[in-house]
């Protein structure tokens, strides 16, 4: 089989005019794995009797997030922010983890991509599109400005227009600048270093079949859970900050 390396998804369906890709077929299915996995877990939490392993870890792993998520916002925001930026956690990291998945990426059919013919693997990690990533951005960065509003009220938008003078006016403006640059910030730091993690593997696995990706699987487990840390850690800050006045906002 040739080497195929695509930066963008493939489409492997349509349905009813929707082009379904292959990273959004993961998508799904990840997203119903961890959706079986949470009402399974939550039953367990529930039920009476002594906690197994697996839940003493799973509950473990939780406050070690909402501890790191408590020092950047404190006790009482933690309680607010956690919810979403530890969903935001978990998602980004089974997704990262998804196209580690040995054998996987083997499974397709011989199609036509961006007009030549190509392999085309049902399986990609989600956030090995830039769709996913970009998706992941927005929503974090609108979150950001809801939990602005909902701490400091509609003057949260004061910091982008404000018209008082020249210089506040010049400052919101670049405010505004920056809020979308974390945007483009979020995006391409995921998607590329997941991207990147892909491409490398799939190199290795051509030259050196057998026991050449396996030092490079170990390393991509590790930097898919930083980076679903890192967005979170970032996350977290950007919404605190958000939630600050302008005057707690330097002395925070």
């Amino acid at each position: 089989m040739a080497l195929n390396i695509s930066i963008s998804a493939e489409p492997i369906a349509q349905f009813f005019g929707l082009t379904i890709t292959n990273s959004l077929l993961t998508g799904w299915i990840v997203t119903a794995v961890l959706s079986l996995c949470v009402y399974f877990f939550s039953k367990k939490i529930e039920a009476k009797g002594e906690p197994s392993r697996l839940q003493s870890f799973i509950e473990f792993i939780i406050e070690a997030l909402y501890g790191v998520v408590e020092s950047i916002a404190g006790g009482a925001k933690a309680k607010v922010f956690f919810p979403m930026v530890g969903t935001l956690f978990i998602f980004i990291l089974a997704s990262n983890w998804s196209g580690l998945l040995p054998g996987l990426a083997s499974i397709g059919f011989q199609g036509i991509h961006n007009g030549h013919a190509a392999f085309i693997p049902y399986w990609r990690a989600p956030t090995a599109d830039i769709n996913t990533t970009l998706a992941l951005g927005l929503i974090t960065m609108i979150m950001v400005q809801v939990y602005g509003v909902k701490y400091l009220g509609f003057k949260y938008f004061k910091k982008f227009f404000d018209f008082s003078n020249p210089i506040n006016f010049f400052v919101g403006i670049l405010e505004l600048i920056s809020d979308f640059s974390k945007i483009i910030s979020f995006t391409f730091r995921l998607f590329g270093n997941i991207i990147a993690g892909e491409i490398l593997l799939l190199v290795m696995a051509m030259i050196v079949p057998v026991l050449g990706p396996t030092p490079f699987i170990a390393l991509e487990i590790f930097v898919g859970f930083i980076q679903a840390l890192v967005f979170m850690m970032l996350a977290s800050v950007f919404i605190n900050m958000a939630t600050l006045g302008h005057g707690d906002e330097h002395n925070a």
